[in-house]
């Protein structure tokens, strides 16, 4: 049997039980939140794990090379989960993962990628080659992790002839990630 509580007046709260299997918290105009009757955590926005770290230091990005991008400075780490310039998130759920990585003189085509697992999970873009600009390629996309062994790191990938270095700042390298939903 599940119990709905509902705060009528200022002066208390009243219950009334149903056979439905789930909490609702309602007003006394209408239901304001219902928890389903399913086992697993319930999350609500602030206690959902988020992060943002961005480079301090620059990579040196292998030339036609997928390589790990280093992100030493971290903004916020919501719930502990990124380290070493990896996210470990350890809640189940579905994840946005956003990611920017600048090289300065891109006279070559460049790109981004998430990695889940030590394998790659999406391709950012792969742009014609740019003339004497600062690059700017991102990604931005959904991952589902396990909350106890799926980890996401961010890869560059330029084609300059040679190793090049990214840029530094909270601007122009960066790495982030929110919970959106539990599993």
């Amino acid at each position: 049997m599940a119990s709905i509580i509902t705060a009528t007046n200022s002066s208390g709260l009243t219950t009334s039980a149903d056979n439905s299997g789930v909490l609702q918290l309602a007003s006394g105009t209408g239901n304001l939140v219902t928890v389903p009757s399913v086992t697993g955590t319930a999350m609500v926005s602030g206690n959902m794990p988020a992060f943002s770290a961005y480079a301090g230091s620059a990579t040196s990005l292998v030339n036609n090379t997928f390589t790990k991008v280093n992100f030493d400075t971290e903004e916020f780490d919501t719930n502990s989960n990124f380290a070493s310039s990896r996210f470990t998130p350890t809640v189940a759920g579905y994840y946005q993962i956003s990611a920017v990585v600048a090289m300065s003189l891109a006279t070559f085509s460049n790109e981004i990628a998430v990695y889940k697992n030590g394998s790659v999970y999406k391709y950012g873009p792969f742009p014609n080659k740019v003339t004497s600009q600062t690059a700017f390629p991102g990604i931005s996309c959904l991952v589902y992790c396990n909350g106890s062994t799926d980890y996401i790191e961010i890869y560059g990938y330029q084609e300059s002839g040679g190793s090049l270095n990214t840029q530094t700042g909270s601007a122009y390298v960066w790495f982030q990630g929110c919970m959106l939903r539990s599993a």
